[in-house]
């Protein structure tokens, strides 16, 4: 789901900025977003109308349409256009001192030789992406402490190119898309949830927020990063897979009693898995599903992408979950078997 009620415990505001007038200045970084669709669209242009040193990898006619006539940012029916450096060659560019990643996680394998010529000696790394990410296990204590998430990592190329102690966590609600090449539209949304992996509140993870919240957006920091990653993914782990089954939006599926049961199941053990883990909700699997139906009319990402002839991003929603719930012993029947239905239904007919 692209965005929903975010709020949780044990986390901090940072307000955004205000108009033009009450952004103070702040000194300029080399940044660069890879991935310039939706997320990585609008997180590039607010920070390059803030004055950053920003860089886009992209391809095909959106990578021309930046290139010729700017990035558009209609935000809420506000049209901006900036102008920023735009390659489909990552190489080219050098150490960064941030890099975004807003690809989807199944392109994480082909994309990290890329992302990886972009650090140098103080990068961060600050994925913008749906469910378990690569670097999950880092620092997060037994069980999984050290592991490989095969679902997401299935070589371990990801954590040898890109280090999980660049990483800060981001979970990201935000509602945008890309109409045509070269514009990014926001039409809800404008949350970005930062996190260190070892829960500490570190300097990086307070300037980078300070850096974000300058550039316009809303920024809450956390010292339970991965509860924020399991509240995202509770409602992304059943409706995505379900909207591709389905072609259903989400007000229909979370108002059908067959389809809400069949959310409950798969929702209930993607938490068992979670609180197994040691993460807390804070409100019950009704109220989530509840949030689910208020966003009304919306088709899901994966859905979005299913219908577009891409491929779906349910390695990282679902099979990361399974995979978890194996290591600690949770039973996950349903979703397995959503998952399964979901990998078929996705997959091409070869004649």
């Amino acid at each position: 789901m692209a965005q929903g009620n975010a709020r949780a415990i044990g986390r901090t505001s940072i307000a955004p900025a205000g108009d033009e007038r009450d952004r103070r200045p702040a000194p300029a970084h080399r940044i660069t977003v890879f991935g310039a669709g939706a997320v990585g669209g609008y997180i590039a242009a607010r920070l390059a109308a803030a004055g950053h040193d920003v860089s886009v990898v992209a391809r095909g006619p959106h990578l021309r349409a930046i290139r010729e006539r700017g990035l558009v940012l209609d935000d809420r029916g506000k049209p901006e256009t900036v102008t920023l450096r735009a390659t489909d060659r990552a190489e080219d560019l050098g150490p960064q001192q941030l890099v975004v990643i807003a690809v989807k996680a199944h392109a994480m394998t082909a994309a990290a030789p890329a992302i990886a010529s972009l650090i140098g000696a103080e990068t961060v790394l600050l994925p913008a992406q749906n469910g378990i990410p690569w670097w999950f296990p880092y620092r997060a204590g037994a069980p999984i402490e050290g592991k490989r998430m095969a679902a997401v990592d299935p070589d371990g190329s990801l954590a040898d190119r890109l280090d999980p102690a660049r990483v800060l966590g981001c979970v990201v609600y935000l509602a945008a898309s890309v109409p045509e090449p070269g514009r990014v539209r926001r039409f809800g949304g404008d949350l970005l949830i930062l996190g260190e992996p070892d829960g500490s509140m570190s300097r990086r993870l307070l300037q980078l927020g300070e850096l974000l919240a300058a550039a316009g957006l809303r920024i809450e920091t956390t010292e339970r990063i991965r509860d924020a990653i399991w509240m995202k993914l509770w409602g992304n782990v059943a409706f995505n897979p379900l909207s591709v089954l389905t072609g259903a939006k989400m007000e229909r599926m979370a108002g059908d009693a067959g389809v809400r049961a069949v959310l409950r199941a798969m929702m209930l053990e993607c938490q068992a898995v979670a609180e197994r883990l040691g993460a807390r909700f804070d409100r019950d699997v009704e109220g989530r599903i509840e949030e689910a139906r208020r966003i009304g009319d919306f088709k899901t990402s994966m859905l979005q992408d299913f219908e577009a002839g891409r491929a779906v991003e349910i390695d990282a929603v679902v099979g990361a979950v399974i995979e978890l719930g194996r290591d600690v012993g949770v039973a996950t029947p349903m979703l397995e078997a959503i998952d399964a239905l979901t990998r078929m239904r996705a997959t091409p007919v070869v004649a």
